[in-house]
């Protein structure tokens, strides 16, 4: 169980992942000028930030679409036979495959995955299908993304209005 950890953190903090997160390539510097703080200070913190574990990467945002992964699919799993964890690491391990978690429900893992063409996409399922310990898929193509991440700055703010 994870505990709600945005109490431990100062406005600085909050701020300095207001920042990071609209461009993870802004230097300590320009965040000290934007928060009227010594280029020191913000490394402190965000030094501590990535050692508590609240900054784990810097990356860039892809537009898979623009680079021909225009499929995207979920692809929901019953798993047999108390093997879940080895078919999940199996089918993490394949590049197509963004996401393999553990839910909830009718299905045992739901999959996240972005393919070029149907025939990919239907060369994967039918890969999944033959795994000894898959039971079933039920595959949904992604038709609209009307929302895909969070914004963390609203994250924030709400978090911050509710009661205590």
């Amino acid at each position: 169980m994870s505990k709600n950890r945005l109490n431990d953190l100062d406005e600085t903090d909050l701020e300095i992942l207001k920042i990071l997160t609209e461009d993870g390539r802004t230097s300590h510097r320009k965040i000290s000028e934007v928060l009227q703080k010594s280029p020191v200070t913000i490394k402190k913190h965000v030094d501590k930030l990535e050692d508590d574990g609240i900054i784990n990467n810097y990356g860039a945002s892809i537009d898979y679409e623009n680079l021909g992964y225009d499929i995207i699919a979920f692809i929901e799993l019953t798993i047999s036979k108390g093997r879940m964890i080895e078919v999940e690491e199996k089918i993490a391990s394949f590049p197509n495959i963004f996401g393999v978690f553990d839910v909830t429900g009718t299905f045992d893992a739901l999959l996240l995955g972005r393919f070029q063409s149907r025939s990919e996409l239907s060369e994967m399922v039918k890969k999944i299908n033959s795994f000894e310990f898959i039971v079933r898929t039920n595959t949904h193509l992604i038709l609209n993304i009307i929302k895909n991440g969070t914004d963390f700055t609203s994250l924030i703010e709400s978090e911050l209005k509710k009661p205590e």
